[in-house]
């Protein structure tokens, strides 16, 4: 079947939300993205719940019934932040003017994932003028995502949440259909001692040498995991990654710190406990500082799980079919290297989650982002002919 996607007026979009910085830093920041995403919403004659999970910082959802009688809900979602364009002279283009060269559409965010955003209110609306469909689509427009996932977590409280079957994750992933995703853990480790004179080191207690115990113990951890748990077939190895080391200053080389700050960002596969992990993490934390008298104390930043949906569920089915369907080729497996706010949507809410979208799988947050026009448009149609078979 054919769906009458506008692929001009896709591109369009794609180019219009990468023109707006909507950096997640600070907070706030989504707002123009969120009322360019419900603008289009509007002009679909669609009604979306605008909703702000904090200031400044709106969720967009919109309800679009099939009008073809009791069905399944489907949900489409995709987030309106983006990271910063770091160091502009690593650009060769504009990071915010969307220039469109050799069918590529540049600039922050065309790939991760203002080209998603785009293609699934497109994809949506193609499969709505097709004709009636049984069931409802929601489309989700959510903040957050390159942060806590602020607007995740919202959405998922919901009623309307409560009533999903399946969500399709827009996030780039290059032609694969990734049904797992890595479960992560941000761990905070305080070593605190008792402030000294460098002169006079037997009158305080340093947190510096436990902070180095600490580090060597958290590689041996990770050759551990990894012993334990071999290499997932599309998510790779367990990481536990040191990305935060901190204590004294440069200004005062002559005075022992009173604290030493170690941040630990571990990216873990099915099969690993995270509550295990976490407490060996705080043992390892509590023997490093032994020797020196200093004391230790952890906190969970954030704890994502894996997720991990089968081949032959019904949302990954119709996904791969429409992916045959539309490119002429027999879908791929793979697996997110990170996690994405499916992570949350099957954790706190049970819905399963599938993520499939338009860019490369490892140009995110780099200089000179960019999808491929062509992926855009595609992604729409396997969008819209995803739906039509997952609903009917």
């Amino acid at each position: 079947m054919t769906y009458p996607v506008d692929e001009e007026a896709v591109v369009a979009l794609t180019r219009d939300l990468v023109r707006l910085r909507t950096v997640n830093e600070d907070g706030a920041r989504e707002a123009p993205a969120a009322r360019l995403v419900a603008e289009t919403m509007h002009s679909f004659g669609w009604q979306p719940q605008v909703t702000e999970v904090a200031p400044g910082r709106p969720n967009v959802v919109a309800i679009v019934e099939g009008g073809g009688g009791p069905g399944r809900t489907l949900a489409f979602e995709g987030h309106t932040d983006v990271v910063t364009e770091g160091d502009p002279e690593r650009w060769t283009v504009d990071p915010y003017g969307a220039e469109i060269r050799d069918g590529r559409l540049y600039g922050r965010g065309s790939a991760d994932m203002k080209s998603g955003v785009a293609a699934m209110l497109h994809g949506v609306r193609a499969l709505q003028l097709a004709g009636p469909f049984p069931g409802r689509v929601l489309v989700c427009a959510l903040v957050d995502e390159e942060g806590l996932m602020l607007g995740a977590k919202h959405f998922a409280r919901t009623d309307l949440a409560k009533g999903v079957d399946g969500a399709i994750i827009c996030e780039p992933e290059e032609g694969e259909i990734c049904t797992s995703a890595k479960g992560a853990v941000r761990i905070r480790v305080d070593l605190l001692g008792a402030m000294a004179h460098g002169a006079m080191p037997q009158h305080g207690r340093n947190p510096l040498p436990a902070a180095g115990r600490l580090l060597v113990a958290l590689a041996d951890l990770q050759d551990r995991l990894q012993k334990a748990h071999p290499a997932h077939e599309h998510l790779g190895e367990v990481y536990v990654t040191p990305t935060v080391s901190r204590a004294g200053s440069l200004d005062q080389i002559n005075v022992i710190p009173a604290r030493a700050t170690v941040a630990v960002d571990v990216r873990t596969i099915p099969g690993v406990d995270h509550a295990s992990l976490v407490e060996r993490v705080r043992e390892l934390a509590a023997e490093a500082g032994a020797p020196d008298g200093v004391t230790s104390e952890l906190t969970v930043v954030d704890d994502r799980p894996c997720v991990e949906i089968a081949t032959d569920h019904p949302l990954v089915t119709a996904l791969a079919a429409a992916h045959e369907e539309v490119l002429g080729e027999p879908a791929r497996y793979g697996g997110v290297p990170g996690a994405t706010d499916g992570t949350i949507l099957t954790r706190d809410a049970g819905i399963p989650t599938v993520v499939y979208g338009p860019g490369g799988k490892w140009i995110a947050h780099q200089a000179d982002e960019f999808v491929e026009v062509d992926d855009i448009v595609r992604c729409a149609h396997v969008y819209a002919a995803a739906a039509d078979r997952f609903l009917r």
